[in-house]
């Protein structure tokens, strides 16, 4: 795994993961491509199935149905809908994009899932990208430390914490932190730069830092929200 927090017990011989994509840039870089290669379960979110399509066979070398299709279906191109084969989940309400119904959905429905993997949910629009990591916080709240999950891009590996949390990351890592919360300190320990004093009123407060350490411990000062992005 990639930046976990020590948290998550990765040894575990039940653990199933399963891969989110979203409608956003699909990756190109081997360590997204692995995770969804070895997922257990696939779910697309509707707009992502014609994405999934043109890069299944480079992934696979063979045709590998996603198990899910989730979403209004409105994105999906005929050609596409009449090609799949697996499971159609219809929700056309408003409230909650894709992604969260994505994500709702494998947390209440797929029990043996203990990480989700959400690629694709960055690149193509700076607002969904803005607002896909901020739910990352949104989940962190909604469902604790199971499942875990995270958004993987070519460029970046984003999970929130919700309390103290050590971060296996490995030393050289670049490390930013952002939370909605100006009441929250985080003491740090690992980090070139210490965020003992960062008041987190603005996004850059505690942005492009670096792991002096291979594990970093981020130590909250009350159980709180915050999202950490790794490079």
């Amino acid at each position: 795994m990639d930046g976990l927090p020590a948290c998550p017990d990765q040894n575990s011989a039940n653990m199933k993961s399963a891969v989110i994509i979203d409608n956003g840039e699909f990756p190109k870089k081997e360590y997204p491509r692995y995770l969804l290669k070895n997922a257990d379960y696939i779910i697309c979110c509707d707009g992502a199935l014609n994405k999934y399509f043109r890069n299944m066979k480079a992934i696979f070398g063979k045709e590998r149905m996603p198990d899910i299709v989730i979403g209004d279906m409105d994105s999906i191109s005929p050609a596409a809908h009449s090609r799949f084969t697996g499971k159609t989940v219809h929700e056309s309400g408003q409230d909650d994009n894709d992604q969260t119904k994505a994500v709702r959905y494998v947390a209440g429905m797929m029990k043996d899932v203990d990480e989700i993997h959400i690629i694709g949910g960055s690149g193509a629009r700076e607002d969904h990208t803005i607002g896909n990591l901020s739910l990352l916080m949104e989940y962190a709240r909604t469902y604790g430390e199971r499942p875990y999950i995270e958004m993987v891009s070519d460029y970046s590996t984003a999970f929130a914490l919700t309390d103290t949390a050590e971060i296996q990351c490995g030393e050289g890592r670049s490390v930013s932190i952002f939370s909605p919360d100006n009441t929250l300190t985080i003491k740090s320990k690992g980090l070139r730069w210490p965020t003992d004093g960062v008041i987190f009123d603005n996004w850059w407060k505690a942005t492009l830092n670096k792991a002096d350490e291979d594990t970093v411990r981020l130590e909250f000062s009350h159980p709180s929200v915050a999202l950490v992005i790794l490079d």
